[in-house]
């Protein structure tokens, strides 16, 4: 939900399960704002890719782009343990990278959906400009590898024009 001064606030998955009062109208504003900035900074390529902002705040502009395609977050509850199965977002091991993972309450079968789960994530962001890789990480655990399509470095990025 927004915080008064700090707008909305997409579901990474680490937090706890969203109130669904009015969080449809704030998360369909916040993605019509994605995209008409996008339209507005991009020049030429418009809204087919990501804008500088989306860049330098990865892992939130990921969650609202999953959010807004209507793919679960997983949540966690006030000790930290899962309670429900779907999409986590964080920040990735490199800069200018994002991890997206499958995760859901311990034995909850979350294992077993990832590579569908992760292969819908990968659909969503790269229709909306992102590369992204699956990867087999520890654990045989398979998670979703998210970088602009410049790359980390690209505009906006860590060391790209723009950037930090």
């Amino acid at each position: 939900m927004a915080v008064p001064g700090q707008g909305f606030e997409p579901a990474t998955g680490d937090g706890p399960a969203a109130a669904p009062d009015g969080r449809q109208a704030e998360l369909r504003t916040a993605y019509e704002g994605l995209l008409q900035i996008r339209r507005l900074v991009n020049g030429p390529a418009g809204a087919a890719v990501p804008a500088p902002w989306e860049v330098r705040q990865l892992p939130r502009a990921v969650a609202l782009a999953l959010e807004a395609a209507g793919i679960a977050a997983s949540a966690v509850d006030e000790e930290g343990r899962r309670t429900r199965t779907g999409y986590r977002v964080a920040a990735g091991a490199e800069p200018g990278r994002a991890e997206v993972t499958w995760v859901g309450p311990a034995g909850g079968g979350a294992a077993g959906e990832e590579q569908e789960r992760l292969t819908a994530c990968a659909a969503v962001l790269e229709g909306l400009g992102w590369v992204c890789l699956l990867y087999r990480g520890p654990r045989r655990r398979r998670f979703l590898e998210v970088e602009p399509p410049d790359g980390p470095g690209g505009p906006g990025g860590p060391g790209g024009p723009g950037g930090p």
